[in-house]
């Protein structure tokens, strides 16, 4: 009987149970039923897929568990219900699971990865490629995440910075796919403003609506990327903007600078643009001078690179990405847009077409690859 396997999946099938409907604790005590019944079952008769039949077993148990509670309830009348102290009332089941997960026996990296794997569901390509390395390297960290917690509960809850972070990338991997993984970040992290006063929740909040905003926009009727300067801006939501720039402009009057304002800032002055030959670029590049400062992030070095190239020409811009590691994602697809805009239309192609093979999505391909193809038809004629 390996009871290390089941401590290890347990926190994979609360999440299941969670995203299914069960409140954290039930789905806790549910999955502690289960692993009873397994410890009684499976030395006898082991399943051919264990998280399968835990998911099974413990879902049942929930059921069950539920019904009862229900006709209880429906028994008692509830006279002097105190409200829960400060922002627990507010956590719906999700938002409280990642906190969870969030664990303080885990490095902020490897709690992200646990959580992002465990609850978000996202694949652990994707988790890699949030985090730039590679997959193999992804598996090993979140299969260290899953043994450090194996033997803890998970009654402590992670930090916020952890759970924004959490928030962050899956928001990113909707808005770049799945519309409905963006919309569930965005209803987490409206919770999580409504619950606590900290400005980088806000941040991060007015990022997903400036950004999300945007979203209708993103693709034409044939499904093909549309660059944010070719975008028809009459499609942006405006209300969604408003909403978006107001809770930046309270989180910037705190006068706590962090890195999810920083780039709300950005998105706000893309927003704020009533054509692409309007955007303040200027501003924008002092927006990327903070966020490098706050993170040096390479990813941020790469967009302050094209704000660079939009405000003081593209050879500044191709100086900028000299700097940078060329193994970065994107970097040979900026490179190419540079190259264009410095009037080097053959570099440029060969660059546009460079990037296209090693585009992480069929959109973004897609999308360089007609690049390459417009600038050699151009070279040819």
């Amino acid at each position: 009987m390996d009871e290390a396997l089941l401590r290890t999946l347990t926190p994979a099938v609360i999440g299941v149970l969670v995203r299914r409907g069960a409140d954290f604790a039930s789905a806790e005590d549910a999955v502690q039923d289960a692993l009873v019944e397994a410890l009684r079952i499976w030395p006898d008769d082991p399943p051919r897929d264990p998280r399968g039949w835990l998911v099974t077993v413990a879902w049942r148990k929930f059921l069950d568990a539920a019904r009862a509670e229900t006709s209880r309830r429906h028994r008692e009348v509830r006279v002097d219900a105190e409200p829960v102290p400060g922002a627990g009332e507010a956590m719906d089941d999700t938002l409280q699971l990642y906190f969870r997960c969030a664990h303080p026996s885990l490095t902020p990296a490897s709690a992200v990865a646990l959580t992002l794997r465990a609850v978000g569901g996202l694949t652990t390509r994707q988790i890699a490629q949030a985090y730039l390395v590679p997959e193999a390297t992804m598996a090993q960290r979140i299969s260290r995440a899953k043994r450090t917690v194996s033997g803890v509960r998970f009654d402590q809850a992670g930090d916020v910075a952890t759970v924004l972070r959490v928030l962050y990338l899956v928001f990113n991997e909707g808005y770049s796919g799945d519309v409905d993984l963006a919309g569930e970040a965005i209803r987490l992290t409206r919770q999580l403003a409504a619950m606590t006063h900290h400005e980088e929740v806000a941040g991060l909040l007015a990022l997903m609506l400036l950004h999300h905003a945007r979203r209708p926009a993103r693709t034409g009727a044939d499904g093909r990327l549309v660059p944010l300067a070719e975008q028809d801006r009459g499609l942006w939501n405006t209300r969604m903007i408003a909403e978006g720039v107001d809770v930046l402009q309270a989180a910037l009057a705190r006068d706590r600078l962090g890195e999810y304002q920083a780039q709300a800032a950005v998105a706000a002055l893309h927003a704020d643009a009533r054509t692409a030959e309007e955007t303040d670029w200027v501003q924008i590049v002092e927006w990327y001078d903070e966020l490098v400062q706050l993170t040096d992030s390479p990813v941020a070095r790469l967009n302050r690179a094209v704000a660079v190239g939009e405000a003081d020409g593209a050879r500044a811009g191709l100086a900028a990405l000299a700097a940078l590691d060329p193994a970065l994602p994107r970097h040979t697809a900026v490179a190419a847009y540079l190259h264009e805009r410095d009037g080097d239309p053959a570099t440029a192609a060969r660059l546009y077409a460079e990037a296209a093979r090693s585009a992480t999505s069929l959109p973004e391909r897609d999308h360089l690859t007609r690049q390459a193809a417009r600038l050699n038809a151009s070279l040819r004629g």
